[in-house]
């Protein structure tokens, strides 16, 4: 988009005040060389090329700039319809350079609003799609328990026990599901602040351990927590106690009986790591890049009503808080998750 507006007012406004310079000069001449109208002649000429040589000068760089202000427009309207099809040009000096670095920073950020905005319509499609998806095994097999109480296909009473309670199991499941999800998505969309104060590991450990205690105690395994008394951590409590019971209760899932899960606090100058070890299954080395992901199960076999959830779920709040989770296995020995919060 171009204009020669500002250079043809700047050509007029030039060419007015030179013939009024010159129509002085002259007279001034006039007065010094006492009427020669030979040298007066000259003279004027001389100015009026020098008038000429400046003025051309000073049109040649404000064309050089307006030039530079159409080039930002033009790039402004193709930022409009792509932000990635604009690349930046080599360093300028001056108040067109900051033009120019100011020009850029706002492609930055057009292009990350861009990205961001794509990513969160990805994760809200993923979201609905894997939401839909989980559902409908649980409601098809509500709807068959349905219509055989309804029918009256089911008339032994433990028979009937038997389906009611396979219902209950999938409506916790689905009641599981839908609210790990809604938790998950509120992390990952950055609606859930986390709300650090110092808490005491001890505590943190012990009340994820009670929230198991219904599985472990109906499977006979024992949870052991290592860890001082006096050991403190700046984090959201409630919601690493969550991330830690997720952790324990995907050892129960995949722990045999009578085993033991232990939870390990190590603090130092560094670091605080929680480690959380169980003597179960393991996980084959090809499938540890997987785990984290939403409703990957290694072991379909194991806890049949699991959702896949959980793990992702406890991954989101550990990095939320500023914390990162890896994992160490051996197939049928342990599996030993890792949280690791590094001291600012």
């Amino acid at each position: 988009m171009k204009s020669s507006y500002e250079r043809k007012k700047y050509v007029y406004s030039c060419a007015l005040a030179g013939l009024v310079f010159l129509c002085v000069l002259a007279v001034w001449f006039y007065i010094a060389f006492g009427g020669n109208v030979k040298n007066i002649v000259v003279s004027v000429v001389l100015a009026a090329a020098g008038i000429a040589v400046i003025i051309l000068i000073g049109y040649r760089h404000i064309t050089k700039v307006y030039s530079g202000i159409e080039n930002i427009s033009d790039k402004m309207i193709s930022v409009v319809d792509d932000p990635d099809s604009v690349t930046e040009e080599e360093f300028m000096q001056g108040s067109m350079g900051i033009l120019y670095t100011n020009f850029y920073k706002m492609v930055s950020f057009l292009r990350e609003s861009r990205e961001k905005e794509l990513s969160e319509k990805i994760f809200l499609r993923d979201i609905i799609s894997d939401i839909s998806h989980q559902l409908k095994t649980p409601l098809a097999s509500l709807n068959v328990f349905v219509d055989m109480l309804l029918d009256g296909k089911v008339t032994d009473p433990d028979r009937r026990r038997r389906v009611l309670t396979e219902a209950q199991n999938q409506l916790s499941r689905m009641e599981w599901m839908v609210l790990s999800l809604l938790k998950l998505a509120r992390i990952e969309a950055g609606a859930i602040e986390f709300q650090k104060q110092s808490w005491n590991m001890d505590v943190i450990c012990s009340q994820a351990a009670d929230g198991v205690r219904y599985l472990t105690e109906k499977r006979g395994q024992k949870v052991v927590i290592d860890c001082d008394g006096d050991t403190k951590l700046d984090c959201d409590g409630d919601w690493l106690t969550e991330a830690i019971l997720n952790l324990l209760k995907n050892a129960s899932d995949y722990s045999d009986r009578d085993t033991e899960i232990s939870i390990k606090v190590e603090q130092n100058d560094m670091f605080t790591r929680i480690y959380v070890r169980d003597q179960g299954m393991g996980i084959p080395e090809n499938e540890l890049p997987n785990i984290f992901k939403r409703f990957y199960r290694v072991n379909q076999e194991v806890n049949p009503n699991s959702v896949g959830i959980g793990l992702s779920l406890t991954k989101s709040i550990v990095e939320g808080m500023g914390g990162r989770i890896t994992v160490k296995s051996v197939v049928h020995e342990y599996t030993c998750f890792e949280i690791t919060f590094v001291h600012i």
